[in-house]
């Protein structure tokens, strides 16, 4: 066979062709106006993403319904939009797609992740509070049978509305502990009705929403999904269920998997590594020996799926990337981080003259003053949400039309990010 390059094309299932094998995952961007519609800021993010070589770049997480947001600051499609409202959609598509990159909308709803602050009813499969880390979240309630549907249809419309605004494809978010991944979750679902139970009955609602974007785009719109390996919780949705539900999703028209995992309750979706409150797999050596942490969860889900998988979270040497797409890893590499802090990284691996990305994450920590009464978890907690902080900063930076701004300490980043999404909240109309 010919060695897959990080330049070959990729062919999806519904006839669409992807540019090339790198793809930006979905990073929550917060730049959405006080009525949840896309903005200049928007725009100026995604042309300089689309700028810079990266085949397919996925949104953050645009919503489905105002009342469940993920964060003050998202774009949310609710019901047919008006001509501004598309108006924006179409220009933030645009920019994207000015050099050739493909843009697909991630659909999300938050479930019971939704903040307090922008979410003062949350909803989840079932009434299971959500023990945190450092965020503020409402018990959720139960949905009833008749929101349930209705929260299908709404995705359904959003992936409509997506194709009528331009964009190239969309990506369900089916992970990371949202209201999809909620349903898969036997630790979160305790419901006894058809959406409950034995994993076919939580895998209903994600196949519902599935069947419901591809009814409303048609047959030749890629549709996507970001799965969970597993939940990497004790009682939560394990790796056997996750390569069970792969299984069916290919008799369902889906064009790309996304592979990643963790939950707010288990944040290894952004490398925290302690297992002090929630259960793990045992670590296998061969993740041990390699830079991305699912790479052998997405090998598995390969094995299974025909349709392309992706896999996301670490990889940041050229040399593991195209690694991976040759030795039956992924189809597509995801990056994220680096993209926050160098726009045009994938255009220099293309072209072979950069053979790593940046590794900030490796080396920004806390001061020996800030580390003073921290025990080791605390610690490992108070850096990498501080390192959050500090690429959530970055996106604000580039939709300003500024570089991204590498000098901020941990301490700073957290208190800008904090005063920031507390104008935005203040603002936020429903």
């Amino acid at each position: 066979m010919t060695a897959v390059a990080l330049d070959t094309p990729l062919n999806l299932p519904c006839g669409a062709v992807l540019p090339n094998r790198l793809g930006k995952s979905a990073m929550t961007e917060g730049l959405a106006d006080p009525f949840g519609r896309a903005t200049e800021d928007h725009v100026r993010l995604y042309r300089r993403w689309g700028e810079g070589g990266t085949g397919l770049l996925l949104t953050g997480n645009i919503q489905v319904d105002r009342r469940s947001l993920e964060r003050p600051g998202n774009i949310r499609i609710e019901g047919p939009q008006d001509a501004e409202q598309m108006k924006r959609l179409s220009a933030l598509a645009s920019a994207a797609q000015h050099h050739g990159a493909k843009v697909w909308g991630q659909i999300a709803h938050a479930g019971r992740q939704a903040p307090a602050d922008a979410c003062p009813d949350p909803v989840a499969p079932s009434a299971v509070p959500l023990k945190m880390l450092r965020w503020t979240q409402k018990a959720p309630r139960a949905l009833t049978e008749s929101e349930i549907e209705d929260l299908i249809s709404r995705f359904g419309n959003a992936g409509k509305v997506l194709k009528q605004a331009g964009f190239d494809g969309v990506q369900l978010h089916g992970a990371h502990g949202y209201l999809i991944s909620e349903f898969l979750s036997p630790s979160v679902n305790l419901r006894t009705d058809k959406w409950g139970g034995s994993l076919e009955n939580r895998a209903r609602f994600l196949m519902s929403v599935l069947r419901a974007v591809r009814q409303s785009v048609g047959p030749d719109f890629p549709v996507g999904l970001k799965l969970n390996s597993a939940d990497f919780q004790k009682g939560g949705f394990s790796h056997a269920e996750s390569l069970q539900v792969v299984e069916w999703l290919n008799n369902e028209g889906l064009d790309l998997l996304e592979i990643t995992g963790g939950t707010y309750e288990h944040l290894s979706m952004i490398g925290v590594k302690i297992d002090n409150q929630f259960d793990r797999e045992p670590a296998r050596a061969s993740t041990k020996a390699r830079e991305a942490y699912f790479a052998v969860y997405a090998a598995d889900a390969r094995r299974i799926a025909k349709m392309p998988v992706m896999a996301t979270g670490g990889f940041r040497r050229r040399d593991s990337m195209v690694s991976a797409l040759n030795d039956g890893t992924c189809d597509l590499v995801g990056l994220a981080r680096p993209l926050c802090v160098d726009p045009t990284i994938s255009k220099k691996l293309v072209a072979g003259s950069s053979a790593e990305t940046q590794t900030l994450e490796y080396t920004m920590k806390l001061s020996d003053e800030e580390k003073a009464g921290l025990d080791p978890d605390e610690l490992q907690i108070s850096t990498v949400l501080g390192q959050q902080a500090f690429f959530f900063l970055t996106l604000f930076d580039m939709g300003e039309g500024k570089d991204p701004d590498t000098s901020r300490s941990l301490p700073v980043a957290q208190r800008e990010l904090a005063a920031r999404e507390a104008a935005i909240t203040a603002a936020l109309t429903n």
